[in-house]
């Protein structure tokens, strides 16, 4: 489903619009979008963006231009997440912090990656298939393992 306070930029791609659940986003021009993607509130996606099936984009999120989101790629927004608070009343929205994470212009995430919320992954750089990310990626850096380290130059 794609709400209605979704902003979705010129020649955007939703291939199965009724497969996917975007609500109060902001998606680029010519980007394309495959079946069962959730991306939430609040996120910016830019320009030319490619997000494959089952990626997960919550609020806290900003997607520069020209980036791969690879299949079941996971962002996480909450570094200490919880179901309920102190004496066991399920948390509201707002009764937790977000924590930003930014993935510049250029970047790869590969499938299956999980990239922990507070980081920033570098313009151009490329992170392995199943990577943890726990802290920011240096430009042009390909990451890759649990966790996500610096892969050592061939």
């Amino acid at each position: 489903m794609i709400a209605p306070d979704v902003k979705l930029g010129a020649n955007a791609i939703i291939h199965h619009p009724e497969q996917v659940n975007l609500y109060g986003c902001t998606i680029g021009d010519d980007c394309k979008i495959a079946s069962f993607v959730e991306v939430q509130r609040g996120v910016t996606i830019g320009d030319r963006v490619k997000i494959e099936a089952f990626a997960f984009i919550p609020t806290g999120v900003t997607i520069e231009d020209d980036v791969f989101i690879g299949p079941h790629a996971c962002f996480t927004n909450d570094l200490f997440p919880r179901a309920t608070g102190e004496g066991g009343a399920p948390l509201q929205a707002g009764e937790w912090e977000v924590v930003p994470t930014t993935v510049r212009r250029g970047a790869s995430i590969g499938a299956n990656a999980t990239i922990v919320c507070g980081v920033t992954i570098g313009e151009g750089a490329l992170v392995g298939a199943g990577s943890v990310v726990t802290r920011d990626v240096p430009p042009s850096a390909v990451v890759r393992g649990n966790p996500a380290r610096v892969a050592p130059q061939r």
